[in-house]
């Protein structure tokens, strides 16, 4: 799973260098962290699906997640100040290349009728975002031992200062984007 990395400082760094004129290697965007997040509107019916939820989560990124809370309570949604509202994981290095490669080569090919990622998700300040409507994509998840679908959010933070950069880069590293 090293290969994105090598990748990386191969042959993404020479070719964003290239294409955008850049004087120092220091000015490469480079991907920061990836942030995968998932949210639970059921934990208070269902406080056994936030453990479940945790432990697909561990299982697919090989790292502990930490449980997000409510910041304050909302009356129509039935929501309290400090109630558990789902979980998040933050990857970074070597974690990171792992999950970026896997997702890229592994789990996006899976889903169903898979024709590329939106190009159009990028936040303006070269951080690209994107939701899996299900969990199952992932090898590691057994279907049988699933309680529930879940979907979730995964966030790709780049140190790119535009959108043009971000997208350049990600799609060097193998980001199968939508023609």
């Amino acid at each position: 799973m090293e290969k994105l990395r090598e990748q990386y400082e191969k042959e993404v760094i020479p070719a964003l260098m290239k294409k955008f004129e850049y004087k120092s290697i220091m000015q490469v965007p480079k991907l920061e962290k990836i942030v995968i997040n998932i949210g639970l509107g059921d934990t208070r019916d269902n406080p056994k699906g936030l453990e479940n939820a945790v432990a697909d989560l561990t299982l697919i990124t090989g790292q502990k997640p930490m449980i997000t809370k409510a910041k304050k309570s909302i009356a129509a949604f039935k929501l309290r100040e400090g109630a558990n509202t789902g979980c998040k994981v933050t990857l970074r290095k070597d974690k990171m290349y792992d999950f970026a490669y896997k997702l890229f080569n592994v789990a996006l090919p899976r889903v169903r009728d898979f024709r590329g990622v939106s190009a159009n998700s990028f936040d303006g300040r070269g951080n690209y975002s994107m939701g899996i409507k299900e969990q199952l994509i992932f090898p590691e998840i057994e279907y049988d031992k699933i309680d529930k679908l879940r979907g979730m959010d995964i966030i790709f933070v780049t140190t790119a200062k535009t959108d043009e950069e971000a997208k350049e880069l990600l799609t060097l590293l193998g980001m199968p984007f939508r023609a």
